[in-house]
């Protein structure tokens, strides 16, 4: 397991160039976390959306991501950046994103597949600072 803390997670968010956002949607809840730090970052609004694939061991709770809370929003002509803490099968993202589906919309993950990934060369799990 590789430890990341909150310095390294802020060190890599500097580095990365971003679009312009308006809305930072944060899956919830490993993606709330880090939607928050992006949100601050970007100083940008943030919406949680709660789905939930899979149980504390990693292991899948459900066939298909579930959602459990989608919040009311206005999302008309805003720019949106979903954000995940992890996505390696994508399950949860496109489920997200098929919710989201006609607005101009771009994924982070902390680490996995997304349009924006800030550590794409960690493979293992990580020991995230917010989980200690």
């Amino acid at each position: 397991m590789i430890p990341l803390s909150f310095k390294e997670i802020t060190e890599r968010l500097k580095k990365i160039e971003l679009p312009e956002i308006d809305v930072v949607i944060g899956i919830g809840s490993g993606g709330i976390p880090p939607a928050t730090f992006v949100a601050f970052h970007l100083n940008a609004e943030l919406v949680v959306m709660t789905l939930n694939y899979r149980d504390e061991q990693n292991n899948p709770r459900f066939d298909e991501p579930k959602v459990l809370h989608k919040p009311e929003w206005n999302l008309e002509g805003k720019r949106i950046l979903l954000v995940d803490d992890v996505s390696v099968s994508g399950k949860t993202l496109n489920a997200a994103l098929e919710l989201l589906q006609g607005f101009n919309v771009k994924t982070l993950a902390m680490k996995g597949k997304a349009d924006f990934v800030l550590f794409p060369e960690v493979k293992d799990c990580v020991k995230w600072p917010w989980k200690e």
